[in-house]
């Protein structure tokens, strides 16, 4: 019997069936410029009445904005690098991270519900700026005139609508060249600096 992965327990791995009967369906993917790819899909949804081949197609080509909401965690909210040292602050720091995407998101929901917009149309880096730039405004504000100031906010939140893209490539690639410099491997006092591609040296500049 094959052994189970290390992260489940013995009791889901008792519940996890022998055999699981899936729905085998080839959906045709247009992108304007490209050839027509087809793509085969294996699903659990067995009726086709209930779960059309369409809605699928939908649903796998929207799939990669599960990968633009963790940039949006990671990137836009600097969750990159954890500046915290033990196992325990880090869960810590990455919680409050996920505490904090949730309440703009909530935040951006209540805009766009109220703008006539779907949601997901707003920008998270626009209502992330948004509201660094209303914040102080919003915590000093009396409480008669924070409801006034607190619809203002909402739509501003709400014209940040990004284009209407389907299809768009977001390929995995920056825009800027990251510096030609060597990475700091050692602490500062033994690293030895590496040249830079510009042929300067600490001596020559000690010696200017």
């Amino acid at each position: 019997m094959k052994q189970p992965p290390k992260w489940f327990t013995p009791e889901q791995w008792a519940a996890v069936p022998a055999e699981l009967l899936v729905r085998q369906v080839t959906l045709h993917v247009p992108v304007k410029g490209w050839r027509t790819q087809l793509i085969t899909v294996a699903t659990t949804p067995l009726d086709p009445k209930s779960a059309p081949a369409d809605e699928l197609a939908e649903m796998y080509r929207r799939r990669w904005q599960a990968e633009l909401f963790i940039r949006d965690i990671k990137t836009t909210l600097g969750m990159e690098m954890l500046s915290c040292q033990s196992p325990a602050m880090a869960r810590k720091e990455v919680l409050m991270h996920l505490i904090a995407y949730n309440m703009i998101r909530s935040l951006m929901w209540e805009s766009a519900t109220r703008a006539g917009v779907a949601p997901l149309r707003l920008s998270f880096k626009g209502a992330l700026d948004t509201l660094r730039q209303w914040r102080p405004l919003l915590t000093l504000c009396g409480p008669a005139e924070r409801k006034k100031i607190w619809e203002r906010f909402l739509s501003a939140l709400g014209a940040h609508v990004v284009p209407h893209r389907p299809g768009r490539a977001e390929p995995r690639a920056i825009k800027t060249r990251p510096k030609n410099y060597p990475l700091l491997t050692k602490p500062r006092h033994e690293f030895v600096e590496i040249p830079h591609r510009s042929k300067y040296r600490k001596s020559d500049l000690a010696l200017s």
